[in-house]
């Protein structure tokens, strides 16, 4: 058994953006910090890495350069209508969302850019909500893309990693997968677990669980840094809510690594610590299979500009705010009322302008690119490559010159839920028609003509308004949409310290959490619903929170 060579004063289990963030906070304290993870070392920063990079953040100069006016009141208004915090466990979630929301309108901006992280010049709007003002949804964009995307939120805190490996004051162990916390008199003082034998798959990649050795750890705190449950679907649908959004679907796409399995939250259970609002979740509603997977049932999550028109499974149009881009879970209720899957149509004019896909992977020009390659990839002629080869490729894609050959195409992959031409055609029309004048009573339609409203989506986001049926605007696009499971909202609960809880509310000594595994803070920051480029964020201000305590 390996026990150690060299006492470590904090053990953080799992190298993420959530444990890295931890290491360097806590190494810049004078702590000695040891890292372990199941993966390699070619997973280093976990699933941040493929994320699109976007942070939330309140007031910022980019903001401001694109005419948009923010506060901290404002925002917090926001997160408190998306929230809808009403649990008495609420106490800690409410309290880290309030820090998490003053932070970014804080010093968080500036942090970032002192340890090397730079900005995509366009705010994005996700996650718009589109009821009311005290409602679900930002109220102006903020979602700030990092050069680079996710390798680029990873990619500085790599550097600091390999810097303080090589000094001495970080040691890394991958391979090492925890499955028991060791305590001793109501404390946690240490971890256990399995060596697994070495693997030279690819980032992403299943790797194999063979049991190699073991191990254990001492050290005066333990920070868990985990992640969620999203890659293990059967856990997943032991929490679903189906009391609030249905019956969880047959089918679903996985948008995260099979490594992201949410053992850990019963592993923490057993050693004492509480777990609060495991029912909350946050799944997309637009998920494609991957053409090229990367892991199994690998899924890509479509953003979507405002102007797709989008259909149940019966093949009716969904009604704000079940719009693309506005209220997640709210479409995702609707959606499985109707079915399992849902429906885009759009023309060629919609895809070129609206569509970008999720992750780094599928945006190189941000990821790896600079300005020449964005200006190419976003406003030249046809939809990004990636989108491109989506189109070509993806099961999940129709393309038709005429609308009976569309609706043909969509039956074909979905033989067990046909759909009605005649039906959707009506709906369609009847849609076109509102755009002969300035004035409509079609709601998505004003909300075309407000997300135009905003520099940004006018430049590179949203189309400008045509009709569908018009054969000048083609070639037609259906993309079934699959459910794509992504974020835990809720776990392990912690105080605004990171300290982890009891399920009667003490502290449980020596164990901390960051990121995912806590709910991104407190056990469920974002209440019901999440605002977007609040995850990576939760990871890094929770990652600093147990840093600076452990």
């Amino acid at each position: 058994m390996d026990t150690g060579n060299d006492k470590a004063d904090v053990i953080i289990v799992g190298a993420g953006l959530a444990g890295m963030v931890a290491a360097h906070e806590a190494i810049l304290r004078g702590r000695r910090v040891l890292m372990l993870d199941q993966e390699g070392q070619q997973s280093l920063g976990g699933q941040a890495f493929w994320s699109l990079g976007g942070l939330f953040m309140v007031n910022t100069p980019e903001q401001r350069r694109m005419g948009i006016t923010d506060s901290a009141e404002l925002a917090m208004n926001d997160w408190l209508g998306s929230a809808q915090f009403d649990r008495a466990e609420d106490a800690n979630p409410r309290a880290y969302a309030e820090k998490f929301v003053e932070w970014s309108a804080g010093g968080m901006r500036s942090w970032l850019h002192d340890i090397g992280m730079r900005w995509f010049p366009v705010v994005g709007w996700a996650e718009r909500g589109g009821a009311s003002g005290s409602g679900h949804g930002n109220s102006v964009p903020r979602f700030h893309i990092t050069w680079g995307t996710g390798t680029g939120v990873v990619k500085p805190f790599v550097k600091l990693m390999t810097q303080y490996a090589a000094a001495g004051q970080l040691r890394l162990a991958f391979r090492h997968r925890v499955t028991e916390l060791i305590t001793q008199d109501g404390r946690v003082t240490g971890v256990r677990g399995d060596v697994l034998e070495d693997t030279s798959a690819l980032r992403g990649q299943s790797t194999s669980r063979a049991v190699k050795g073991d191990f254990e750890y001492s050290a005066e705190a333990v920070v868990l840094t985990t992640g969620g449950i999203g890659g293990n679907h059967d856990l997943v649908r032991k929490h679903w809510p189906e009391d609030r959004l249905g019956v969880a679907p047959d089918k679903m796409v996985a948008g995260v690594p099979d490594y992201v399995d949410g053992k850990m939250h019963a592993i923490a259970a057993a050693a004492g610590a509480g777990l609060i609002n495991e029912d909350r979740m946050w799944h997309y509603c637009e998920g494609v299979e991957n053409w090229n997977p990367i892991w199994p049932n690998h899924g890509i999550r479509i953003l979507p500009g405002p102007s797709s028109m989008w259909f149940d499974a019966k093949g009716d149009r969904m009604e704000a705010p079940c719009l693309p881009g506005f209220d997640t879970l709210a479409t995702l209720k609707r959606i499985l009322q109707a079915g399992q899957h849902s429906w885009f149509i759009l023309t060629q004019k919609i895809i070129e302008k609206e569509f970008a896909l999720s992750g780094s992977e599928q945006n190189p020009d941000l990821t790896d690119g600079g300005w020449r390659d964005v200006l190419q990839a976003r406003l030249g002629k046809g939809a990004t490559p990636a989108v491109e080869a989506f189109k070509r490729e993806g099961a999940d894609f129709v393309v038709a010159r005429d609308f009976d050959s569309l609706v043909e195409g969509m039956n074909k992959i979905t033989p067990d839920a046909p759909l009605s031409a005649d039906h959707l055609r009506a709906q369609i029309r009847a849609r076109d028609m509102q755009l002969t004048n300035p004035f409509s009573k079609d709601a998505q339609v004003t909300a075309i003509r407000g997300a135009r409203a905003y520099r940004g989506d006018r430049l590179i986001r949203t189309a400008k308004p045509h009709a569908i049926l018009n054969k000048m605007n083609g070639p037609l696009i259906a993309v079934r949409l699959n459910i794509l499971t992504r974020k835990s909202l809720g776990g392990v609960h912690t105080d605004i310290q990171g300290r982890v809880l009891t399920p009667d509310g003490g502290v449980l000594e020596g164990l901390y959490a960051a990121g995912e595994v806590c709910g991104f803070g407190g056990g469920g920051y974002h209440g019901y619903n999440a605002l977007e480029g609040t995850f990576l964020g939760g990871c890094i201000f929770s990652g600093r929170m147990a840093g600076q305590n452990a």
